[in-house]
């Protein structure tokens, strides 16, 4: 908006023409009323008056008076501003109480993330889940769990808990590391389960992961070796996350059952040994690399020691050079 020519600002952002003309009545000590009629923001901001006795020339304001006067308004106005922010903080603060109150009882209601403990707890709750689920439960099985009594029980109820959630119409993908593919109580439990049930492997996988209908994951809480700990997740962001991991590893993997896909062996190296040669290249000790591939420890020696014989190696370091130099890594596996 411009009033003859002049366009109309507030008085904290001086035009370049009123600030020309401010100049010069500063240096002159005043000038006529008709060199400042094109720049009225002069008068308005109170940067020219009027001369007493001579209306027809102005004289300015000296600059401290007039920016003391302008700063005095602007903080005026922002302690108006300040006033109105405590106006509404109050008439929110009985709001935002409610909001919070309702908040914390969602909360309470169904926790983002809950510390499960103990065996019977963790697969009551993982039972709770599937009996609710009606599309699929996605699971990461790094390791074997059918050792001992507790191992034995475990395997019945999830064997259970499977079939009733396959008899719904629902379907189960699991990922298993290598090492697992000829594991005979694995492929026992597949044979017997009846519906939609499918197993691919990996060289490595993540720790155990369940993910019931894209919706709620149980995952280890801390490194117990007894794994009495369990973490129940609910928080869309992980869920998503889990699952986006869980579609991108079944992409890579092998299948495994129903319909297995044999793992190729290239010039003599077995899948196995490429994934032990590649922990070694990083670095990892003989426990760590067993420990990674759900492996012993006498079992991944001796796949070592057949890698060593195999390329001709004489010492551990000489091991990692060959390793390097016989371009085995390079040959990434498909599903």
């Amino acid at each position: 908006m411009s009033t003859g020519g002049h366009q109309v600002h507030t008085v904290d952002d001086p035009c370049e023409a009123g600030t020309e003309v401010y100049a010069r009545a500063l240096r002159e000590g005043r000038i006529r009323g008709e060199d400042a009629e094109a720049v009225p923001c002069l008068i308005d901001a109170g940067l020219l008056h009027p001369v007493i006795g001579d209306p027809s020339w102005l004289e300015p304001a000296a600059p401290a008076t007039a920016l003391h006067r302008l700063l005095r308004g602007i903080e005026d106005r922002v302690a108006e501003e300040r006033r109105r922010e405590e106006r509404l903080a109050t008439a929110f603060e009985p709001l935002l109480r409610i909001a919070e109150r309702r908040t914390a009882l969602a909360d309470t209601d169904t926790p983002a993330i809950t510390m499960l403990s103990g065996t019977e707890r963790i697969n009551l709750a993982i039972t709770e889940a599937t009996t609710e689920a009606s599309r699929e439960v996605l699971c990461i099985q790094p390791h074997t769990h059918h050792h001992g009594r507790r191992g034995q029980v475990s395997q019945v109820v999830s064997f259970d808990r499977d079939q009733a959630l396959l008899d719904r119409g629902a379907r189960i993908r699991t990922l298993y590391p290598h090492t697992l593919r000829h594991s005979p109580l694995i492929l026992a439990r597949y044979e017997r389960l009846r519906g939609h049930a499918e197993a691919r492997t990996l060289d490595e996988v993540t720790d155990r992961l369940i993910l019931v209908d894209r919706t709620v994951a149980f995952i280890p809480a801390g490194s117990h070796p007894d794994r009495t700990m369990a973490l129940e997740i609910r928080h869309p962001a992980l869920i998503s996350f889990f699952a986006t991991t869980f579609d991108r590893l079944w992409y890579l993997a092998t299948p495994m059952y129903p319909e297995a896909v044999q793992l190729p062996v290239v010039d003599g190296v077995t899948p196995r040994q490429r994934a032990i040669a590649r922990l070694l290249v990083e670095g990892h000790t003989d426990t760590a690399i067993a420990d990674r591939l759900g492996l012993n420890v006498r079992t991944t020696r001796a796949h070592i020691a057949k890698l060593a014989a195999h390329l001709g190696s004489e010492s551990r370091a000489q091991l990692g050079y060959l390793i390097g130099q016989s371009g085995i890594l390079e040959r990434e596996e498909g599903p």
